[in-house]
């Protein structure tokens, strides 16, 4: 059987490297993106090959990728473990990128505001974890802080600890966020008895639970927007 050509051997303007320089990043595809970070394949496949093949495993999903470990990805024939923590690398300098770019939005006017502040941070995360963000009477986030971090099923909250943080920074609302990792959108029955006291709780206090959101890969559920809080 005839070995696969090499990058080497393809035309220039085929080439990743010389495709990104002649006509910018955005001509390239997932596979070429990714081809450059580990810079060759194996014996059968170019990087291109190798990167697309990866790809093809998970759906060419990044958001799956960017969860992938280092001894996920050197399951793959021809990624050793440097080319698995240069793709690793790469998918979480993205992630703080995008983290970056969400605490631009300080102001919270509803529920798509919190999700676009809170998605990176929980999005593609395979465990649970609750946040809580702090506002002032703007509705500007103050302070976000995570409170718990659980298992693939759920995660414990001390409502004190909620309240802590409220009063040590002086806000006057908050909007409660966690992850359901398995997709599901449905709020549990823990998830709105947890909502309750802790609305109940600063009903008390003076400190109005404005929402609490359930994020996912790809989107969320409103506690406020359903009406059930």
């Amino acid at each position: 059987m005839k070995a696969p050509l090499s990058i080497k051997d393809w035309k220039e303007d085929d080439r990743p490297r010389e495709k990104l320089l002649r006509k910018g990043k955005a001509a390239l595809s997932d596979a070429e993106l990714l081809a450059i970070i580990i810079g060759t394949g194996n014996k059968d496949e170019s990087a291109v090959g190798l990167t697309r093949r990866i790809l093809t495993s998970y759906e060419n999903n990044l958001g799956i990728i960017s969860r992938l470990s280092v001894p996920d990805l050197m399951r793959f024939k021809g990624v050793g473990e440097a080319k698995a923590v240069s793709i690793v690398t790469a998918m979480e300098l993205g992630r703080r990128q995008r983290m970056e770019e969400a605490l631009t939005l300080t102001k919270i006017t509803g529920s798509q505001g919190v999700f676009n502040v809170m998605h990176p941070i929980l999005g593609d995360l395979n465990h649970e974890e609750f946040w809580v963000l702090y506002l002032n009477n703007s509705n500007k986030i103050i302070y976000k802080c995570q409170l718990s971090r659980g298992g693939i099923t759920g995660t414990l909250v001390d409502i004190r600890l909620v309240f802590k943080q409220a009063l040590e920074r002086g806000a006057v609302g908050m909007v409660l966020c966690h992850n359901h990792p398995s997709g599901t959108l449905k709020p549990s029955k823990a998830d709105r008895e947890l909502t309750q006291k802790i609305a109940a709780a600063g009903r008390t206090l003076d400190i109005k639970v404005l929402d609490h959101l359930i994020i996912t890969e790809k989107a969320y559920f409103s506690f406020a927007d359903s009406n059930l809080i």
